[in-house]
């Protein structure tokens, strides 16, 4: 079996949503107004518009103005990383639901929504600050 994961995601304009990952330095490429592709590591996001992901899926999708479907966690290499994300995010119209900060001394994260309202969590992770086992 394949270990490729392919996450399909729903957008209200596939080549606006495109543009927007592309400011905030994701692998984005739009094919058209019907399809766009991120590669983050080792996973790609299709983007697809909402009327084809009914259809895929045979159900609605998710009000993400009431709620939440998911949250995607990406891991950064830094905390000036993590920062630089999210001025970006700030600047191509995204919206910051969790403001840049440190957990438990070796974590620093920060949320945020893209223009669909998607949420993703960006942490740095300092291991040489972990707590050993």
């Amino acid at each position: 079996m394949s270990q490729e994961i392919w996450i399909n995601l729903p957008v209200k304009d596939v080549e606006r949503s495109t543009a927007f990952f592309h400011a905030i330095g994701f692998d984005a490429v739009s094919f058209g107004s019907e399809r766009a592709k991120l590669d983050i590591g080792q996973t790609t996001i299709l983007l697809f518009p909402d009327a084809t992901f009914e259809k895929f899926t045979g159900s609605k999708t998710a009000d993400t103005s009431h709620s939440a479907e998911v949250i995607f966690s990406l891991g950064a290499k830094s905390r000036e990383e993590v920062d630089a994300i999210i001025q970006k995010v700030e600047f191509a119209g995204g919206s910051i639901f969790g403001k840049p900060s440190e957990t438990d001394g070796w974590m620093y994260g920060a949320g945020f929504a893209d223009l669909d309202g998607h949420r993703w969590n960006l942490l740095y992770m300092d291991e040489s600050k972990m707590p050993k086992r």
